[in-house]
């Protein structure tokens, strides 16, 4: 089952997003993820205006797969300098239907 990670970043201080931007998606593959986006065109088409600078969606194959991307120690200090240069929400959902109506969708 994929796992989709949505990371919606706000930047307070620029200065890890070149380092971050040239190594990570490398150990989101070794890890067996892709970027599916990764994005600062942000409109709202509905709620509240965010002041996100990017949004970055990422797919995993399974959740432990992006838990290992995540417990990578190679990846600790490319995320400690977003921590310490952001405002972040990192949420995780699944490949499922809540409502299961849509046939395509497993159920969930």
């Amino acid at each position: 089952m994929s796992v989709f990670l949505i990371a919606d970043v706000t930047v307070t201080d620029d200065s890890w997003i070149p380092e971050y931007a040239a190594h990570v998606h490398k150990l989101v593959e070794k890890h067996g993820g892709k970027y599916l986006s990764r994005s600062g065109n942000i409109d709202t088409l509905e709620g509240e205006t965010s002041d996100s600078t990017l949004v970055a969606i990422l797919e995993f194959p399974t959740r432990d797969a992006l838990d290992n991307f995540a417990s990578d120690p190679a990846y600790a200090p490319y995320g400690e300098a977003r921590q310490a240069g952001s405002i972040s929400h990192f949420r995780v959902i699944d490949d499922t239907d809540i409502a299961g109506s849509i046939p395509y969708l497993t159920a969930g």
